[in-house]
């Protein structure tokens, strides 16, 4: 019986060839996976904060909120002051009134007579205007309201005209130039002569 011949040494160079590339293709299969789950492991890490200096640019960034406003301070409601309960009485003397409201009123007012009412808290709108009961029988004379000082520069002025009788009442309007805050208020009396010239029941303050 006839022996084969052995085969070839380019058989055994493509047998290995072949087997070669099956390990590189198994290889390179084992590596794609790999590079596969590595790309999808850095997808699924968090990303890291941003630095401070690029999240302060944020907050430079104007609010579209409203700017909050502070409400303007409330007028003060001011009480009627008493003529009769000043702190100080110069030359004045009281008396029972015929006013509405009864009590009594202060008179015998002249020349350099004036009264003063302490700690007179304004508040913070200013007051612009003094309401005063008064009473007259005579022309002429002049009360000066003043701050702090009974030889203070007047912050408004009443010129007294007749209202018919001492007992016979009026509220007249005095100008003010505008005050806050608290004062001492003088109310000092002026006229040509000696003559008592006004009767005063109540003041108060207005804006």
């Amino acid at each position: 019986m006839a022996v084969p011949p052995p085969p070839s040494p380019s058989v055994y160079r493509t047998r290995a060839y072949t087997a070669r590339r099956r390990v590189l293709y198994a290889l390179a299969a084992v590596g794609l996976v790999l590079v596969g789950y590595l790309i999808g492991r850095w997808q699924d890490t968090p990303a890291a904060p941003l630095p401070v200096a690029a999240t302060a640019g944020a907050s430079a960034v104007p609010s579209s909120a409203p700017p909050t406003t502070t409400p303007p301070p409330s007028p003060t409601v001011y009480r009627k002051l008493q003529a009769e309960t000043a702190d100080a009485l110069n030359g004045i003397q009281t008396q029972d009134t015929e006013d509405e409201g009864g009590g009594q009123n202060v008179g015998w007012i002249a020349n350099g007579d004036s009264l003063r009412f302490d700690a007179v808290d304004f508040g913070p709108v200013p007051a612009t205007k003094l309401d005063v009961r008064v009473a007259s029988d005579s022309d002429g004379g002049r009360m000066d309201i003043r701050l702090d000082s009974p030889d203070a520069d007047p912050i408004g002025a009443l010129r007294v005209t007749r209202t018919g009788g001492w007992q016979n009442w009026r509220t007249d309007e005095v100008t003010l130039r505008p005050v806050t805050g608290v004062h001492t208020v003088f109310l000092t009396f002026a006229r040509d002569d000696d003559d008592e010239f006004v009767n005063l029941n109540w003041l108060q303050f207005a804006h």
